[in-house]
Formats: structure tokens, C-alpha cells, sequence
């Protein structure tokens, strides 16, 4: 089985990358902001849709950064193999979720919906110069994070 995946590369003008620290299962995380594709939607719609879920932010898709080019199954499922699918994002408005300075901050509201549903996220931003591929913790991220250095 194949799990779909779609990601957004956020790069501010004053070259900070958006991460996302998520809490889910009882393992921390940091990855880029997206998630899975649903049937019937594009890869771009996908996009969308989980900034506007994740954010609530209006974003445009942008140039296509990186496709997984290798096997990696799923972390959270050992039947599923993941294709995770990149893209260059840029905010149509200002980012008004929280932006935390310290990775895993979660407040108290963020840990309810953790107790609720088994997972929470915040964001922050990370200084391009200090970000790497151990700035992020999944296999494919770390490959996108060597790319953004590259760019």
C-alpha cells in the first residue's frame, strides 16, 4: 500500500524555514508542514488544504522541490511505503498561528488536543544558517534539508 505524502517548503524573506514539531503517539517529531493526500484531490489541493487545516493560512504552491526517490516505509504503519512529494510554498497572508522559539513548546491547549486525539503540533522558524538535515527527524525531510542548502 502506498501513502501519499505532500509537503511545503516555507523560506521567509529574512531566510528563516518553517518546521513543524509535532507530538503523535508518544514520539516527538520534527518534520515540514503537510500531510496526506486525500482521494480526489491534486497534490497542490493537498497542500492547501493542510496549511489552511494545519495554519490557517492561505498559501500558494509553488515550484516542485523533490519527489521520493527511494523505499521508506512508513513509521507508523510497516505495511506502507511512503512517497513523499515537495513543493516550495509562499504565505498569501501573514502567519498567525503562534510561532514557538524553542522546539516541542506545547502549550496547554496543544497537549488537550494531544490527550484527545493522540497528536498536537506548533510551529517555529528556523534561521536558514542554522538549519541542516538534523534540524528535521524524518528519513525524507532529511534529504529535502540537504537540498534547501543546496538552493
Amino acid at each position: 500500500m502506498f501513502n501519499i505524502r505532500v509537503y511545503g517548503i516555507l523560506i521567509t524573506e529574512d531566510q528563516k524555514v518553517l518546521v513543524s514539531d509535532e507530538f503523535i503517539r508518544g514520539n516527538y517529531y520534527t518534520k515540514f508542514p503537510g500531510g496526506g493526500m486525500e482521494f480526489g484531490e491534486g497534490t497542490r489541493e493537498c497542500l492547501e488544504r493542510e496549511f489552511m487545516e494545519e495554519m490557517n493560512l492561505k498559501i500558494k504552491v509553488g515550484e516542485h522541490l523533490y519527489t521520493t526517490d527511494f523505499f521508506q516505509i512508513s513509521a507508523f504503519n510497516p505495511e506502507h511505503q511512503i512517497v513523499s512529494i515537495y513543493y516550495l510554498v509562499h504565505p498569501l497572508e501573514e502567519i498567525k498561528v503562534p510561532l514557538r522559539e524553542k522546539q516541542f513548546d506545547f502549550d496547554e491547549e496543544q497537549m488537550a488536543v494531544y490527550h484527545a486525539s493522540g497528536e498536537t503540533e506548533t510551529f517555529r522558524m528556523i534561521p536558514i544558517e542554522l538549519f541542516n538535515e538534523a534540524s528535521v527527524h524524518l528519513p525524507i525531510d532529511k534529504v529535502v534539508a540537504a537540498l534547501i542548502k543546496q538552493h
